[in-house]
């Protein structure tokens, strides 16, 4: 018996088969190569299909999506799948599955990144942990006292909009002060806008085009001294040690994992975030807190809808036990 887990992320869908002692059994992926709408979900029934072929009984299925998962009626918010405004992603599986009777739970990306590494990662032994994923944008997954925290409507963990700054500015409404600055696409951004704002800076960033500028360019060039990568990463350190220390406060949780295709690059910065968490943080907390890397390179997600799965299959079985 075993459990299905997919993750749905901005350019591939990943999924994977666990035993229900956690044991990954076998994965599978396609690239969403630009689809929309009902394409995208289409390919979300296709590959659950592929996988449920390579178990013998599948028990229940997990998924993670970039966005907003609404708990009661299963449908899914993600901004960057166009026609997922509201999209039915729930009732689709369900319609197209040939095991009509198998548990089908979706969560958010951040959830199930929590989930995971509490899982197979690094939060495991932990009951309070937050992974902060920062990637295209940034999201928290908060797991208090041995729970994941959702929300009111499923909405917790946005944190890309952590006021960080004053004044309120105009440029913060689609992204949040924090995404502005110190997301992957915040960084291009922030360099973006030091670039106009320095007409004389004839660095290495001032050959590349605007349009194509990412975070990718940035990095190499803060060791080499470059005055617009250095402030635009000297910002987003010391906007990654305020949100933490943020966190810390109000969580007091024992691991903050940070996670994302930013951390990649940004791991070697931990020490530094730590030393800003620590001037703005409660000060007892934030000497039980640890800060660390995300140890499952980029599959958190996966793990963590697998993880969902399994314990909607534990409650499945717990109840027809009775």
């Amino acid at each position: 018996m075993a459990v299905i887990g997919l993750d749905l992320g901005g350019t591939k869908l990943a999924g994977a088969v666990f035993h229900l002692d956690g044991t990954l059994l076998a994965e599978d992926s396609v690239l969403l190569e630009r689809r929309t709408g009902e394409d995208v979900g289409s390919l979300v029934v296709s590959l659950l299909n592929r996988l449920m072929g390579k178990a013998s009984s599948v028990e229940a299925i997990g998924l993670s999506v970039p966005g907003i998962a609404n708990s009661r009626t299963g449908r899914v918010w993600a901004p960057n799948i166009p026609g997922w405004e509201d999209y039915p992603l729930r009732d689709e599986i369900r319609a197209s599955l040939s095991y009509e009777d198998v548990p089908v739970v979706i969560e958010a990306d951040r959830s199930c990144c929590i989930m995971g590494e509490t899982w197979h990662g690094a939060a495991r032994g932990c009951r309070n942990a937050v992974y902060l994923t920062v990637g295209t944008g940034i999201g928290a997954g908060i797991m208090v006292d041995g729970r994941i925290l959702h929300g009111g409507h499923d909405i917790s963990g946005a944190i890309g909009w952590m006021a960080l700054d004053r004044p309120w500015d105009e440029k913060y409404r689609a992204y949040g002060c924090f995404e502005h600055y110190a997301s992957g696409d915040g960084i291009a951004r922030y360099a973006r806008e030091l670039l106009a704002d320095r007409p004389a800076y004839t660095g290495a960033l001032r050959a590349v085009a605007a349009a194509a500028l990412t975070a990718r360019d940035v990095f190499p060039l803060y060791d080499a001294g470059d005055e617009v990568a250095v402030a635009v990463l000297t910002r987003a350190i010391e906007l990654w040690g305020m949100a933490t220390a943020n966190l810390v406060s109000l969580l007091n949780p024992e691991r903050v994992i940070f996670g994302g295709g930013v951390f990649g690059p940004a791991t070697r910065f931990l020490p530094d975030i730590a030393r800003e968490a620590k001037c703005w943080a409660q000060p007892i907390s934030i000497t039980h807190v640890e800060l660390a890397a995300s140890a499952l390179s980029g599959a958190a997600a996966l793990h963590g809808a697998g993880h969902f799965a399994l314990r909607v299959a534990s409650s499945s079985q717990a109840a027809d036990s009775r």
